[in-house]
């Protein structure tokens, strides 16, 4: 048996491929949803819109300090994992969900694969990369997106006959959703945009939106760029940036602040944006895939392929810089070759696993073969 643990959006959409493989095959599994975002538009909606079934366990688990919350999770996850008794454990990226279900797995000696394994920052600031090397170095099975994640792995001492490079699932994701959100209802016509007459921006990460000064940085910047380069820049806000923003009381000015959106809409305004201004790592991935220039609101990145093939500047948060970064890669030609597989990395990942079920029986039969 195979669990999936996910709680968040981006959880959600990259285990989509590895869900609908088990269902296509008729595999044995389950998913446990810890409800890491307390919003239902944030994470719950994407069953619906991706056509997934539901979680057979919802933790509702909530938002809480990282302690707190990761403890929660784990506790929740253990309780479950006991009365299930699964083959082996997936987990994908690097968020307090990962962490959790990665260690309460390893404790109960249920054999983890982390997909998405050896993505590195190089910033230990950052909750995300603390998250992910300790996931890393408690999974059993390591599925790496790329070469340059699997020599992170291996230069960090981890067995190289853990590692595997699927790919990453959300080329299969955006491969299988594409032509599913240009069906769906128009996105652009109700906000008044052409498609690539407009810039799209994300900005969520805690180091960018709980202080004051990077935040307002990102608002001055997005702003620049706005009047810099004469066209609307949409901005689905994440419920804690628009949060913060109140709070601080910084000028949106003319940008277009909207509340989050499904994942068919999103993806329709990445694929048809002129520009993509972002603070995440997935949506970097997505703009690369989709042939979008992207520039990123952070000093550092764990997708450095992106920026390797010319699809991505890190521009920070100063509002300078941010505009700079901004007028460069609108003169950029969407020409690069992407670096996160072919789209079968769903496939590959519910194989290895399925092989740990086989392994394992195997094992207990040749210690009771050994015992009698």
């Amino acid at each position: 048996m195979i669990t999936i643990i996910l709680g968040t959006r981006p959880e959600i959409i990259k285990m989509s491929p590895i869900i609908r493989e088990c269902e296509r095959k008729n595999r044995d599994y389950f998913i446990l949803h810890t409800g890491q975002h307390y919003s239902y538009a944030m994470d719950g909606v994407f069953f619906d819109e991706l056509e997934l079934p539901k979680a057979k366990y919802y933790l509702d688990v909530g938002s809480g300090t990282h302690a707190v919350q990761t403890g929660k999770i784990m506790a929740g996850i253990e309780e479950v994992l006991v009365q299930e008794r699964p083959d082996i454990v997936l987990v994908q990226g690097d968020t307090n969900t990962v962490l959790a279900g990665a260690l309460a797995a390893s404790k109960l000696h249920i054999p983890v694969g982390h997909v998405e394994a050896g993505l590195r920052s190089d910033d230990r600031t950052m909750p995300e990369e603390v998250n992910r090397v300790v996931a890393d170095h408690v999974s059993d099975y390591l599925y790496a997106p790329t070469e340059l994640a699997r020599k992170n792995l291996v230069k960090e001492g981890i067995p190289e006959n853990a590692i595997t490079v699927t790919g990453n699932t959300i080329v299969d994701a955006l491969q299988e959703n594409l032509r599913i959100a240009e069906r769906r209802p128009d996105m652009l016509t109700p906000l008044g945009l052409e498609p690539k007459g407009y810039i799209l921006a994300t900005a969520h990460r805690q180091e960018n939106v709980d202080d004051s000064a990077p935040l307002a940085g990102i608002i001055g910047g997005l702003e620049r760029v706005r009047q810099h380069l004469d066209l609307p820049v949409i901005y689905p806000a994440h419920p804690r940036a628009e949060k913060m923003i109140a709070e601080f009381c910084i000028d949106t000015g003319g940008i277009t602040m909207i509340k989050p959106v499904g994942f068919f809409a999103f993806l329709q305004l990445e694929s048809q944006a002129r520009l993509i201004l972002t603070d995440s790592g997935g949506v970097q991935e997505e703009a690369c895939i989709l042939g979008v220039p992207c520039v990123t609101l952070r000093e550092n990145t764990e997708r450095p392929e992106t920026i390797e093939v010319g699809a991505n500047v890190l521009v920070g948060t100063n509002p300078d810089v941010i505009c700079k970064g901004a007028a460069m890669m609108m003169k950029t030609e969407p020409d690069w070759q992407q670096p996160f597989g072919d789209g079968y990395a769903g496939r590959m990942i519910v194989q290895i696993s399925e092989s740990v079920r086989y392994n394992r029986a195997a094992c207990a039969m040749k210690a009771i073969e050994k015992s009698g």
